[in-house]
């Protein structure tokens, strides 16, 4: 991040604070109002300061907005504060309770007493502080340390700036490091990396190059070696094949391929990362997913050799009982799973929409209720547990309110030491946990208690590494039930009918429906013809011909993020026709945010209680505070300014991000550009969002592409190998 803003927009302020109107602590936030250079009012200039006192001299730079609110504003991209130097200034700046143990009365004295070399006294010889009546060697002593460390602030302030880090991401990395925050950053700034959210290893190598840090430095290469194990994390591996690692982070880096074996050796050496097999593929592992892949498959093992934690049921008096209080006559694909669920410690049950899940969890429940049987039920997203509760009639919550969440740590207050109290615990949408959330959640379970896992295998998998669920399937090592069969209720919706159509690798029904129908097909042969098309369909046609808000209720999905019908160009195209911003906005993080706006939490926010994916409304943006608040799920949270990365707007979403979620109605663009993307789960995982009405828009070859592959990306992961195997 540059020292100054871009010079075409951007002007220089400089001036002493006559008062701080607002700061946050936390985050720096504040509200200033001072008398500047050229201006004959006092101005209000807001931005971020790990400390800012009246009295000080400030330098911001930045651009003058008008707030409807608190009229005009000079917005600081930059601001330095330095210490005051005129009796004026240094006397507002004692005064306002920045030094211990000196008040306005202190002030005043110490002004008359020294003038302008206050602080030279301070410093030089603070022994002559106690010239001033009052002061004793107590207070002399509390104003000395103050002073210092006001001082230490400020000079860790000026050594960020100087080294192209922005005062917001300063003041989190004095936050975070304190007094130390100089000295890590000069030993070793990719400990920001690590240490610090918002802050990757472009940032932290961007600094250390500043720093004159050589490409080659061996803490550059080592730190490397886990950012390019990080960067495939995202596309969901465990580890990498060591043939493809190097060469990775080799071109990452550009550093020689000798130095990236020598940084993996030490790497490998202090346990950072760990060597094994994958098949015949030499791997190497982040040694937290690792561990993590070991532990589930240990705890799975565990628990299914385990004696059933309820006295034995009779089937033929239990099922005949459980369809009469359901009012429901079961199917024989039901019948079975339900026989092999009361017998299993733990089974798996996965299978498409309309297959009737959600009636074996119900009378599965129903029986084991009546056994007084102890059941907890839990889903990876609020929206996925909101429809458990609601089509079982019993509780469910999100994994992370079932486990604890602490919100200092992100760590769980549930776990082997403090077991959940369950004799069974349903886990749904299990196709959407990753390897670190399963390994928490099996750690919660008590020994005695079984498992039902449900999910959908041919869903896209996780969207953090690993692929769960389809490793216990694929491992044989626990029972499954695969449900196939779509009950005739179901099989009259084509959403479902077109859903299952794909799973089977056959092109779905993509003609014109005769009647009113739930599925659509719209043509658009190019970008151009699909992003005002997609504009059209969920501003105006589908609000209209099926009583839809166009914010609250249809949501577009796309196959990616890049690309001109991609979600980030989607969401800018949509935002202006949908909710066009007024006065009230923010620019923050390359998006803009206002009331009305519909938004997505990007990564789990524990203190909030808020997790990557969900949805939520903007409701208002406070300039003068420095906040945005938002609902979610009718819960009102609120956003300091330096916390919008957080945010982007979800007008537009990807496929991959609306895992778990179902919308009323559904837009997906499929076009050739999203040549990348196309797969047959992706596309299968799209259509099943819609709730009411799913719409294709694009080219019918991008379909038949879409549905013939079904290549997907290999994930890199050895759980499926040690539940075979048995051996953890």
């Amino acid at each position: 991040m540059p020292t100054q803003p871009e010079p075409s927009t951007s002007e220089v302020l400089a001036g002493l604070v006559e008062r701080v109107t607002y700061h946050n602590v936390e985050n720096g936030f504040c509200v200033l109002r001072a008398k500047t250079r050229g201006h004959r009012d006092i101005v209000t200039v807001v931005g971020h300061a790990a400390t800012i006192a009246a009295g000080e001299w400030i330098t911001a730079s930045g651009e003058w907005v008008n707030d409807r609110t608190h009229g005009q504003q000079f917005k600081a991209k930059f601001l330095r504060a330095s210490a005051p130097t005129s009796a004026v200034g240094i006397e507002k700046y004692l005064a306002s309770g920045m030094i211990r143990g000196v008040g306005p009365v202190y002030a005043k004295k110490l002004v008359r007493a020294f003038g302008e070399k206050v602080f030279e006294i301070i410093e030089e010889t603070p022994e002559r502080l106690q010239e001033v009546d009052g002061i004793g060697p107590v207070r002399a002593a509390s104003i000395l340390a103050a002073w210092a460390e006001q001082k230490a602030v400020r000079e860790i302030m000026v050594f960020l700036h100087s080294h192209g880090v922005g005062t917001a991401r300063a003041v989190r990395i004095f936050k975070t490091y304190g007094s130390d925050a100089i000295q890590v950053m000069t030993e070793n700034p990719y400990r920001l990396a690590r240490d610090i959210r918002g802050i990757g290893f472009k940032t932290a190598d961007a600094i250390a190059m500043k720093l004159g840090i050589e490409k080659t430095a061996m803490m550059r290469v080592r730190a490397g070696i886990s950012y390019a194990l990080t960067e495939s994390m995202d596309e969901g591996h465990c580890g990498l094949p060591t043939d493809e690692l190097v060469p990775l982070a080799e071109t990452l880096l550009e550093v020689p391929q000798e130095l990236v074996r020598t940084a993996l050796d030490l790497e490998l050496r202090e346990g950072n990362v760990i060597a094994d097999r994958v098949g015949e593929a030499p791997c190497i592992f982040l040694a937290g997913l690792y561990h993590a892949e070991r532990a589930i498959a240990g705890r799975l093992m565990r628990l299914a050799n385990g004696a059933l934690p309820w006295p034995w049921i009779d089937p033929d008096k239990a099922l005949p009982w459980v369809q009469k209080h359901i009012g429901l006559t079961l199917a024989e694909s039901q019948v079975t799973a339900i026989r092999l669920a009361l017998r299993s410690k733990v089974v798996v049950m996965t299978g498409g929409p309309g297959v009737g899940k959600t009636t074996i969890i119900r009378a599965i429940l129903r029986i084991l209720a009546a056994k007084g049987t102890g059941l907890l039920l839990c889903a990876p997203t609020g929206r996925a547990a909101k429809r458990m509760t609601e089509a079982t009639g019993f509780e469910a919550k999100t994994i992370h309110r079932l486990l604890e969440v602490d919100p200092k740590s992100g760590g769980f207050k549930r776990g082997e030491d403090n077991p959940l109290a369950c004799n069974l615990l349903v886990v749904d949408e299990a196709s959407m946990v990753d390897v670190m959330l399963m390994q928490a959640l099996l750690k919660a379970v008590p020994d005695g208690a079984a498992l039902l896992v449900v999910g959908d295998i041919d869903q896209l998998p996780s969207v953090g590494p690993g692929q769960v669920l389809a490793d216990i399937i694929s491992s044989g090592a626990v029972p499954v039930v695969r449900l196939t069969y779509v009950f005739r209720q179901a099989a009259q919706s084509r959403i479902i009918t077109n859903a299952h159509r794909i799973n089977q690798g056959q092109i779905p029904d993509l003609s014109p429906p005769e009647n009113a129908s739930d599925f659509y097909f719209v043509q658009a042969e190019d970008p151009e013809t699909a992003v005002a098309r997609i504009i059209e369909l969920v501003k105006t046609r589908i609000p209209k011909r099926f009583g839809l808000d166009p914010i609250r209720d249809i949501q577009v999905l796309c196959p990616m993020n890049r690309g001109g019908v991609g979600a980030r160009s989607l969401n800018i195209e949509l935002q202006a026709a949908l909710n066009p911003a007024g006065e009230r906005k923010i620019d923050r993080f390359g998006w803009t945010f206002a009331p009305g706006d519909k938004i997505m939490q990007v990564e789990n926010d524990y203190d909030k209680e808020v997790y990557n994916g969900d949805i939520g409304m903007i409701d208002e943006v406070d300039t003068s505070e420095g906040v945005l608040t938002a609902t979610f799920d009718g819960r009102i949270v609120t956003y300091e300014f330096g916390e919008l990365d957080m945010l982007v707007p979800a007008y537009a979403a990807t496929i991959h991000k609306s895992q778990g979620s179902e919308y009323p109605a559904v837009v997906i663009p499929i076009l050739t550009q999203h040549y990348a993307m196309l797969q047959r789960n992706l596309l299968y995982t799209g259509v099943t969002r819609g709730k009411k009405l799913v719409v294709l828009i694009g080219q019918k070859k991008a379909t038949a592409i879409a549905v013939r592959n079904i290549s997907g990306r290999r994930r890199w992961s050895k759980l499926a190998e040690w539940l075979h195997s048995g051996s953890t």
